[in-house]
């Protein structure tokens, strides 16, 4: 994700020529030069359709740095005519109309997996482009997850005092999140909203699991999916002007729905006895009730995020940290709980006021201190206090974690006890407790597994294995042990079975229950 994100800013911004490549793509020095020359006269660069058709029959063994030379010039010297004539185009960059003046646009080659990559194919590429550096001027981009010093232990000296070196550092996977946070959930802007939980969930995957910006992007898609799915009343989770005219045109049943919500309940108790009576009868009073609520929580959301915000700031640099170092963790307790009712928040207060001696800033800022906790307590709420949150959060947190998180164990007993769902075929219905002899060898071993204790004899196993195999027509039996080997090999390695020291001739079960 990162590298197609500098792939497109470079593009866009400063030359159109550039390469990304895979160490296991290039396990030669023709091979890697090859990958070059395709991508970058497979990019559209060429002059016309006639020129690209021509460049797309390159033959391989004119795949060298000097026909990529003989390329460029040509391309070039034809993009700076066109560019000349459309020179004054608002379409173009600064940074490329000054390359463009230059006539030094650059070919960028992107090293993904520099550590991957086998060092003499590097060494040698980099020699082989020292030699053409007057008519290409190259770029290369090494993608390092260890430290800088790999250049100096895969490159030799020779090597890599040919390369004018600057490192730079793309931002670490905890700022990508932070900045979807900050443009997606702490956004008065978007109405779509997380529970403290479903947000705890999508974290705990991203922090334990894989680190992935995107895949937390995909169960953020997945959770608003849910939502508009599950809840017919996220017909109002929109902007505050579609969500009014929304309200005022809802059915009679979403009315009803809207009286059952556990917040419309809540507040319903709130109110004066002839009031409750008209929520729970009057329909079109319950719509304008709706519509007043509906504002009450857009103003919520829109003083909610300023304040959390200066609260962070507050307190994200204080020892231990009690309100959390990141945002997020702030933003969960505050929706989940009153925060000033919590001894973190107390201890965060303690650290802003403590002083030795009060002059005169110290008292300003014992003042401020004092007016945010006043906002504080007026706005940080909890969200499940407010009417009618229902309709803009997402709570469900089981399904999302039995969604994105699913155990591989469960699957695999699934399709193991019952093969008939995947595979499709007729023969494999079977009643409950029985096994089919046209059931894939693994199948039946791990059914007659389920019918043993901790430790299994493999003769009692194989003959098990044996007769049901034997009610089965046109079956090689010359091939029944070798076949039952492989099966019982085969639960070893899903992590069923082991072998033991106990008794040779017998092996450990390692698992209880089945689907």
């Amino acid at each position: 994700m990162t590298f197609r994100s500098l792939c497109n800013l470079l593009q866009d911004s400063v030359t159109p020529f550039v390469v990304s490549v895979h160490a296991k793509e290039c396990a030669a020095v023709k091979l890697l030069i090859q990958k070059v020359l395709e991508q970058l006269m497979g990019r559209g660069v060429s002059v016309d359709e006639e020129q690209e058709d021509d460049t797309a029959l390159l033959q391989k063994t004119q795949c060298t740095i000097s026909a990529l030379c003989q390329w460029y010039k040509t391309v070039t010297k034809e993009r700076r005519r066109q560019e000349n004539v459309n020179y004054k185009c608002t379409q173009v960059s600064p940074k490329r109309k000054e390359n463009l003046a230059k006539n030094d646009l650059p070919v960028v080659v992107i090293f993904k997996d520099f550590e991957a990559f086998n060092s003499q194919v590097l060494q040698d590429f980099i020699l082989i482009c020292s030699r053409y550096t007057q008519e290409l001027p190259f770029v290369f981009i090494f993608g390092i997850a260890t430290s800088p010093s790999a250049i100096q232990h895969r490159l030799p000296h020779s090597v890599s005092s040919l390369l004018c070196i600057e490192v730079f550092h793309s931002l670490s996977c905890t700022q990508h999140l932070a900045s979807v946070f900050d443009k997606l959930i702490l956004n008065s802007q978007f109405p779509f909203k997380l529970s403290s939980r479903v947000i705890q969930v999508l974290v705990g995957i991203f922090l334990y699991h894989d680190f992935s910006v995107q895949n937390f992007v995909k169960g953020l898609q997945f959770s608003m999916l849910e939502h508009f799915n599950s809840q017919p009343l996220s017909v109002l989770c929109c902007q505050k002007h579609e969500a009014l005219l929304s309200a005022k045109i809802l059915s009679k049943q979403n009315v009803e729905r809207i009286r059952h919500l556990p917040s419309f309940m809540r507040y319903v108790e709130t109110q004066e006895p002839q009031e409750q009576v008209r929520l729970l009868t009057n329909d079109e009073h319950v719509k304008e009730v709706c519509q007043k609520l509906l504002k009450n929580l857009h103003t919520y959301h829109k003083n909610y995020y300023p304040i959390l915000q200066c609260l962070h700031s507050l307190t994200s640099s204080l020892p231990k940290f009690p309100l959390g170092k990141h945002i997020r963790e702030l933003h969960v307790s505050c929706i989940e709980k009153n925060l000033w009712e919590t001894e973190e928040y107390d201890s965060a207060l303690q650290l802003l006021v403590r002083t030795k001696r009060m002059n005169p800033f110290e008292v300003l800022r014992s003042q401020v201190i004092d007016f945010i906790d006043s906002l504080v307590r007026e706005y940080l709420t909890p969200a499940e206090f407010q009417p009618l949150n229902e309709v803009c959060y997402y709570s469900s947190s089981g399904v999302l974690r039995q969604r994105l998180n699913v155990t591989p164990r469960t699957s695999i007993q699934a399709a193991l006890t019952h093969p008939f769902y995947y595979l499709k075929n007729e023969s494999l219905k079977t009643n409950t407790g029985t096994i089919s002899s046209a059931a894939p060898d693994l199948c039946i071993v791990y059914k007659l597994h389920l019918e043993c204790g901790r430790l299994i004899n493999l003769y009692d196993w194989l003959e098990a294995y044996v007769t049901v195999m034997s009610a089965a027509e046109d079956q090689d039996t010359n091939s029944e042990d070798a076949r039952f080997i492989q099966a019982v090999s085969e639960m070893e390695f899903l992590g069923f079975v082991k072998s033991t020291k106990q008794k040779t001739d017998h092996v450990a079960r390692l698992t209880w229950g089945g689907c």
